[in-house]
């Protein structure tokens, strides 16, 4: 099978266009992961590349698939200006990685911590992992392989994780849309929980 990756940047350059700044990262033991970054106006999306490369595999499986699975990639959008979002690239690395590191299916409804701030200043130290479809198409790869999903991230306080755990993804989506919550605030309070 061919390269995932070139095909994947380009569906991410076709939806978000030219990107104004990229970094990798690697960790021991796992392929590298770049985030790249795109500016429209006043958002920012930070986008990873690398987590497709390779399926995600079930880590009960006493062999891991190297064709068939699910494969993704995270976006995470942010208003500029509010606060140095630009320093979120190494912990989306990091849960872009976990896949490889941890045995993680990454899927929506899915909550990913990383046990500090996203960026200096963050109320937040994790993310609701939405569905894919909305802001960039699923990319389809040659059967069998499964398509690649570009899953956005919705940055959650420690609060609202809690609140997740116990009511779960739909609940707080739905507290979100009903106090009218900018999931894009980078410095945003945590919605009424009551």
């Amino acid at each position: 099978m061919a390269d995932v990756l070139p095909l994947v940047e380009a569906r991410l350059r076709s939806a978000l266009g030219e990107p104004d700044a990229r970094a990798g990262v690697t960790f021991l033991g796992t392929d590298r992961i770049e985030v790249l970054r795109f500016t429209e106006g006043d958002v920012v999306r930070y986008a990873t590349l690398g987590m497709s490369a390779q399926p995600m595999a079930d880590p009960t499986a006493v062999v891991a698939d190297p064709v068939k699975g699910p494969r993704a990639e995270l976006v995470l959008s942010v208003r500029a200006g509010g606060a140095d979002t630009d320093k979120v690239l190494r912990p989306l690395a990091v849960l872009a990685a976990s896949p490889q590191v941890e045995g993680l299916i990454v899927s929506p409804g899915a909550s990913l911590d990383v046990g500090e701030p996203l960026w200096p200043g963050a109320p937040f130290t994790s993310v609701l992992v939405a569905e894919s479809g909305g802001l960039i198409e699923d990319l389809e790869l040659d059967a069998p392989a499964d398509p690649v999903r570009f899953l956005p991230l919705l940055p959650m306080t420690p609060n609202e994780a809690a609140w997740k755990r116990v009511h779960g993804a739909g609940a707080l989506q739905e507290r979100w849309l009903n106090g009218g919550t900018d999931l894009r605030d980078p410095l945003r309070k945590s919605v009424p929980l009551d």
